[in-house]
């Protein structure tokens, strides 16, 4: 079977495929849109289904040309795209020849366990942060990230990209604030703000049991509606900087969940 090639810069495809850089674009489609052969291995391992695959066989690396066998399998629409073609769709500098499509995956945060923890982000909206966030949070074995507003999309190609294959594994949804209180309240999460005004540390807080840890940005933190929780953490600063990377932050108060369920 021929597999097409697109060599226009003006072909349909390459235009629809640069709107779908767009999160409006992407859920107008109702699909996601990976770029890497790396990540999308990762995204076919965890069970997403790719139902297109963009490649351009002249900027493969070794890892590309592994996966296109695999991703072969899957029955999926490929077409072929020329440099030039490719380069214009790609949001890489340096990129592998592999961009796929998914239809955006349905994600049910389910029942969690007796000593689940879930981290809050409030008003995120930095690709590289909630992708280095959710990374930790597959590290300590989190039972979800709540994503509050509009906040950052979490499938879009660059937290994706930063999460490293983390976003398939720990259930990420975006959830408007009401809804994330009701079901917080809902399976009784003990709330923890992580604010920089706190009065106690965050290792001498009781971090066990049902815990939904809850981030700000750094320029302007957390709305006071979610300071006010059953806990208020900070991290202690002797240097002149006020305040760490949040998502530098949401790995210090990660750990030491870890660290007091090992003492549990």
């Amino acid at each position: 079977m021929t597999v097409p090639l697109i060599t226009s810069l003006q072909n349909p495809q390459v235009k629809r495929l640069v709107r779908l850089r767009t999160r409006r674009a992407r859920e107008e489609e109702g699909v996601i849109l990976i770029e890497g052969a790396r990540e999308v291995s990762r995204a076919v391992q965890a069970g997403v289904k790719v139902n297109e695959l963009f490649l351009c066989p002249e900027l493969f690396s070794l890892e590309a040309n592994e996966l296109t066998v695999q991703l072969n399998m899957q029955e999926a629409r490929v077409t072929h795209l020329t440099r030039s073609a490719f380069e214009k769709v790609s949001g890489r500098e340096n990129p592998d020849g592999v961009l796929a499509l998914a239809l955006t995956p349905g994600v049910h945060l389910g029942d969690p366990p007796h000593d689940a923890v879930v981290v809050v982000l409030h008003g995120l909206e930095k690709p590289g942060n909630v992708g280095a966030i959710l990374r930790t949070a597959d590290s300590v074995g989190a039972h979800a990230v709540l994503i509050l507003g509009r906040g950052a999309d979490p499938f879009s190609p660059n937290v994706i990209r930063a999460s490293q294959g983390s976003v398939w594994t720990v259930p990420t949804v975006t959830l408007p604030e009401p809804e994330a209180w009701a079901w917080l309240e809902r399976h009784v999460f003990r709330t923890v703000a992580c604010t920089p005004d706190a009065p106690q540390v965050y290792w001498d807080a009781p971090l066990t049991g049902r815990v939904a840890l809850l981030l700000g940005t750094e320029h302007e933190g957390l709305p006071q509606a979610w300071r006010e929780t059953d806990e208020a953490v900070r991290i202690p600063m002797h240097g002149s900087a006020d305040s760490l990377n949040v998502a530098t932050a949401a790995a210090l108060v990660l750990y030491e969940c870890v660290r007091q369920r090992r003492l549990t």
